[in-house]
């Protein structure tokens, strides 16, 4: 499904209730599947999610998950822990090129046995559940969050609990913290000193609501249509000032592009500032790298240019995201540059009508690029790609006045 965006509307007003967050739901379903007594409100409504649940609660032998990176990781530890359990993860083509040998080899240090079904270091792979009781795991400090977290969910179900030594320099410490966070919340004892994390066994807890926050990575986009807009002020729901999620930087990078963001009974209100100085920006990503592609293209719409660094990890995520955004934002007239982990962007104040932007599979090639709908016609080629992670994202859209047709 092609999707041609377009809008005369520049004086943005409204109110939209963002979908739970990914990164929280996902990690609290792991939690809900090791202690079943929890209970979950505002999950996420998308397909990672979804997917992520269906693995969870489901008893085949072979277990699917698509495009799901961190369904993943996260299921290889938890299977990887299920004594007796035997499963093949397996996913997309995309995601049997994703690697996953260092989280392998990591639960590799803990006794688990996994083997590779087709090529080294990358799904699908065969694991043989047992029961843990080695307790020592050292990994590098600058690979995916997403490994990490993967051991600290399970950890209190090791009959040691785990230490986890990280080496080097740590990359996206908000969501390690996220984790350490939710497992704070559910009583469970952790600590993280310098470069070790400690999670102390625990049999069972107390039985408990777990909210989920809604999505900062999400709420991008918003951020992004208001710095583009002449004029608006958007209300979203359900957020925190004080957020466990990375991606709610989004406040603060987004005030050096003329966004000012207040909060209220759980609500943030996104106002475009009046008058507003802009001039290029230099951001260091190395926390938040899901918000590099909304940042990039809205320095495009507002005609300044950005240098963000911090980005290696976005070259193994659903695509190669640096290069797709090279490839598309050059389609569009601009000037940039990338290299193995940053991004430059020359201001220029022309951008190319009614271009084709490719998705790659991306959720966030598509929802990134929609917010220059308000500056020109633009095309979202296999737009339904935004169900991995905002189903509702057009439907949003057009409850902003944004005339979407279909091609």
């Amino acid at each position: 499904m092609n999707l041609l965006l377009q809008t005369t509307q520049h004086n943005l007003q409204g109110q939209i209730a963002v979908t739970g967050s990914k990164s929280e739901t996902n990690r609290l379903l792991l939690l809900k599947a090791l202690f079943p007594n929890i209970t979950l409100a505002n999950t996420s409504n998308s397909d990672d999610s979804e997917v992520m649940q269906k693995a969870l609660i489901g008893n085949d032998e072979i277990v699917d998950i698509h495009h799901a990176g961190t369904a993943m990781r996260f299921l290889t530890a938890y299977f990887a822990v299920n004594e007796g359990r035997e499963v093949v993860m397996t996913g997309s083509g995309r995601m049997q090129e994703r690697p996953i040998k260092i989280l392998v080899e990591a639960l590799g240090q803990l006794g688990v046995e996994i083997s590779y079904e087709k090529e080294e270091g990358y799904p699908p792979i065969r694991i043989k559940g047992k029961k843990v009781t080695a307790s020592k795991v050292t990994l590098a400090a600058n690979v995916s969050s997403q490994y990490i977290s993967a051991l600290l969910l399970v950890a209190s179900k090791l009959e040691n609990g785990l230490e986890l030594t990280l080496e080097g320099e740590i990359t996206s410490i908000p969501y390690i913290k996220m984790t350490l966070a939710l497992l704070k919340d559910l009583d469970i004892q952790t600590s993280f000193v310098g470069n070790v994390i400690k999670v102390y066994p625990k049999a069972e807890v107390e039985t408990k609501e777990m909210v989920v926050e809604s999505d900062w990575s999400s709420a991008s986009y918003f951020f992004s249509l208001v710095a583009l807009a002449d004029t608006a002020s958007i209300t979203l729901s359900s957020y925190k000032e004080n957020s466990l999620q990375g991606d709610s930087e989004l406040v603060s990078l987004y005030e050096k592009l003329g966004v000012q963001t207040t909060f209220q009974d759980n609500k943030m209100t996104l106002v475009k500032q009046e008058n507003f100085k802009y001039e290029t920006v230099n951001f260091e990503l190395n926390n938040t790298p899901d918000i590099a592609q909304t940042i990039v293209v809205t320095c495009l719409g507002l005609g300044i240019g950005c240098h963000l660094t911090g980005l290696h990890t976005l070259k193994i995520k659903e695509t190669d995201r640096l290069e797709a955004l090279r490839i598309e934002l050059t389609k569009l007239g601009a000037n940039i540059s990338v290299t193995n982990d940053s991004l430059t962007l020359t201001a220029s104040e022309n951008i190319n009508h009614n271009v084709k932007i490719g998705t790659y599979n991306d959720h966030r090639m598509a929802m990134a690029f929609a917010p220059l709908a308000l500056k020109v016609p633009i095309i979202i080629e296999d737009a339904e790609v935004v169900s991995k992670s905002y189903p509702d994202f057009w439907n949003d859209l057009k409850a902003l006045d944004f005339q979407i047709s279909e091609l």
